[in-house]
């Protein structure tokens, strides 16, 4: 498949330069037809008929192997949920910390996973976004590091292996701004997250949590796909690997949608994406842009604005057919961009700057 033909699976972009995928990826026409095919099934065959429950489980089973593969790992660490927060929330009620404990992150990590610390009900360390300040907070009271993988302010990659080696202690992930566009192996670390919806070009409410050692982590927030046989008291005995902790049924037709669109992801599309990225910062930069340029970086495309001024440069480009976003209270426009990404899309952001 050419450039060109992968990038006519998008309708949006016919009309606008698309730069959001890092809150909501473009959907395909493929994807679309999937969804709406699982949606007219259920609403011919009855979405309560044997065939039907059949049919969704036996899928669900199978987008658990292909998220699997896409992060690297066996596919019974992988639960299956509506968000990344859903991932973040179940790992923090799961390890059950107290006011005795530690939790390291960091000052540019988005609320789902700030909001599932701080009920974590542990001490929260904030330090920068910096390796050596990370470890340099360590105590004997950590229990947890738990920061992006992607930085969703600056694109910013943080080393996440290189840190959990550093400190030996668990580790969770927020994939959020990283699985699908960039080369993703989990493979080691205690806890990612993966966002469907976002790089991935997957339905709304989809998502995924790799959990290594499932077994080690308390289900505490059980759903009926939680177990394999229960008492009338609700004793129950989890299931297998980390399918204990998939929180809900995720709709038959969302399901059908993330895996034609991670089926659909072209083989080049890391390699394109980073290019573009690349590209984008470059002309930005000559354009008289501040561009946040981190040493190690994702495809999330960052510039400095007056704080106060941030949401009306978003709405003006905006006008221009041009969607992007601004971060408030930081100063920064945010430029996602994807492997569906050209250099058109480039010029009219330029231009409308």
């Amino acid at each position: 498949m050419t450039f060109e033909e992968a990038r006519a699976q998008f309708p949006v972009l016919e009309r606008y330069a698309y730069l959001q995928a890092g809150s909501v990826g473009p959907i395909a026409r493929g994807t679309l037809v999937a969804m709406r095919a699982a949606q007219d099934n259920g609403i011919t065959e009855g979405r309560g008929s044997h065939a039907q429950f059949r049919r969704l489980l036996e899928s669900r089973e199978e987008l658990r192997s292909e998220l699997a593969a896409l992060v690297g790992v066996p596919t019974e660490t992988v639960a299956i949920t509506a968000s990344t927060t859903d991932g973040c929330n179940i790992v923090l009620a799961g390890l059950g910390l107290g006011p005795s404990d530690e939790v390291i992150t960091t000052t540019d990590e988005h609320f789902g996973l700030l909001g599932p610390l701080h009920m974590s009900g542990a001490k929260v360390v904030v330090v920068e976004p910096d390796a050596d300040q990370i470890v340099a907070a360590v105590t004997a009271r950590t229990r947890l590091i738990a920061i992006s993988h992607v930085l969703w302010t600056t694109g910013a990659v943080l080393p996440v292996h290189e840190l959990k080696a550093a400190t030996g202690l668990p580790i969770l992930v927020d994939g959020a701004q990283s699985a699908g566009v960039i080369a993703v192996d989990a493979t080691g670390l205690d806890y990612y997250t993966i966002s469907g919806q976002k790089w991935l070009c997957g339905p709304e409410g989809t998502g995924a949590l790799v959990v290594a050692e499932p077994e080690s982590l308390a289900v505490t927030r059980p759903s009926y796909l939680s177990q394999q046989s229960y008492d009338p008291d609700g004793t129950f005995e989890a299931k297998d690997g980390a399918a204990r902790f998939d929180p809900n049924v995720t709709p038959t037709a969302a399901v059908a949608g993330l895996r034609e669109a991670l089926r659909s992801a072209p083989a080049w599309a890391f390699e394109r994406a980073h290019e573009m990225a690349e590209r984008f910062r470059s002309r930005l930069a000559e354009a008289g842009c501040e561009v946040v340029v981190p040493s190690e970086r994702g495809t999330l495309v960052a510039w400095r604005v007056p704080a106060d001024e941030s949401a009306d440069v978003v709405a003006g480009l905006a006008d221009a057919g041009v969607i992007v976003r601004d971060l408030p209270g930081r100063g920064l426009v945010r430029a996602s961009v994807g492997w569906w990404t050209n250099e058109d899309d480039l010029d009219r952001l330029v231009e409308a700057l």
